[in-house]
């Protein structure tokens, strides 16, 4: 039987409050991601875990003399057909995941030999342990967890340094010829109308930009798989709860307008000087041959800029037209990890048939999917 920490309690505190200020101060002073942000992470619990059948399992740890927070991992239980998984808090919705401490406090979390045994035991029982999407350089989450290797993921992240002023950044992360195209364009929509350019700043303009969202991102994303997130209620309540609790401050909402209608919208999270792209959408029927999603980024990037921000980040997808604007790929890596025979049974047929890969992963989205689809599309 192994010992507890001297240093640290650990303990699964299901009911854990993400909007908390201590909370609030950890993330802050933490290596987290805007998807660990308390506003986010509190409605992914409390908007989606339960449609999709999960049971919230958020891993505290506080220093033991003080009573103070030094990390907290928020994940969930999930059963994924027959196998009972383990996983990061994320649903289809978050593209980095990472656990919320200092990379001081994780040293010495991972020191610690008996503090990481009675973890690594409260996560248990699982099938299989699921930790992905997390970004490059982020804590080694797999040392905590005694489990193998990362290994990449088949996609990356895109994002591009941000240079001021405006007019800079364009000419050095953008190829010219691309620049005049979009110019060319830009003043034919001018002439189409009065265009606009703006950032949501109240209840009504916000709800009005995330209703026009899900109306042109419905046909857009119908012929794949099951269709977009933002068409079924569940979803689209965890974006705009998001969106109005954020805003102003931790969420921005863009809106391009012609003669007052939203014809483009783009919706991201602001996390230290970096603006990370998460949903968009354009109509695309309305204005076939004004590229509206590639002037709608350029103005994204223009208004950062003049915000003082130094990274616009695409997320995940090896879309092409993040290239265009300058977009770096990052790699994406995962870790899992097998706790039963069926688990193991289950990781060596992943690893020796990608085509089984496919089937066992729409198998295991089943429950989060609504009757007669497949593939999952943000």
């Amino acid at each position: 039987m192994s010992r507890s920490s001297s240093t640290f309690d650990i303990a699964i505190e299901q009911a854990f409050d993400l909007l908390s200020p201590e909370y609030a101060e950890l993330f802050d002073n933490s290596a987290a991601t805007a998807f660990q942000h308390p506003v986010w992470l509190h409605s992914l619990y409390t908007r989606l875990a339960s449609h999709a059948g999960a049971t919230p399992l958020v891993v505290v740890v506080r220093h033991r003399t003080t009573r103070a927070l030094a990390m907290v991992l928020p994940l969930l239980r999930i059963r994924r057909g027959p196998i009972r998984t383990v996983e990061f808090a994320d649903l289809r919705v978050s593209d980095y995941l990472a656990p919320v401490c200092s990379p001081t406090i994780f040293s010495q979390l991972l020191a610690d030999e008996s503090a990481c045994a009675e973890l690594r035991g409260l996560l248990h029982p699982f099938d299989l342990l699921r930790m992905t999407k997390i970004p490059d350089g982020r804590l080694p989450i797999e040392n905590l967890l005694a489990a193998p290797r990362r290994v990449s993921m088949d996609t990356n992240a895109y994002a591009t340094v941000l240079i001021a002023p405006f007019e800079q950044w364009r000419a050095s992360a953008m190829d010219r010829s691309y620049q005049k195209e979009l110019a060319k364009k830009y003043r034919q929509l001018q002439k189409k109308g009065a265009l606009s350019f703006s950032c949501c700043n109240d209840t009504a303009s916000t709800l009005d930009a995330l209703e026009v969202m899900k109306k042109f991102r419905g046909p857009r994303f119908q012929s794949q798989g099951d269709g977009d997130l933002l068409q079924r209620p569940e979803y689209f309540d965890f974006y705009s709860e998001v969106a109005l609790r954020g805003l102003g401050s931790f969420v921005r909402l863009y809106a391009m307008k012609m003669d007052g209608d939203v014809i483009a919208a783009v919706l991201g999270l602001c996390h230290r000087g970096t603006y990370h792209v998460i949903m968009s959408a354009f109509d695309i029927a309305g204005y076939k041959s004004q590229s509206l999603g590639a002037l709608m980024f350029e103005q994204v990037a223009r208004d950062c800029i003049e915000r003082g921000d130094q990274m616009l980040d695409f997320t995940i997808g090896d879309e092409p037209y993040k290239k265009l604007f300058g977009g770096q790929p990052s790699p994406m890596w995962a870790v899992t990890q097998a706790g039963s025979t069926a688990g193991a049974v289950a990781l060596f047929a992943l690893k020796q048939a990608p085509w089984l890969k496919l089937a066992v992963k729409r198998m295991s989205e089943f429950r989060l999917l609504p009757p007669r689809t497949s593939t999952p599309t943000r």
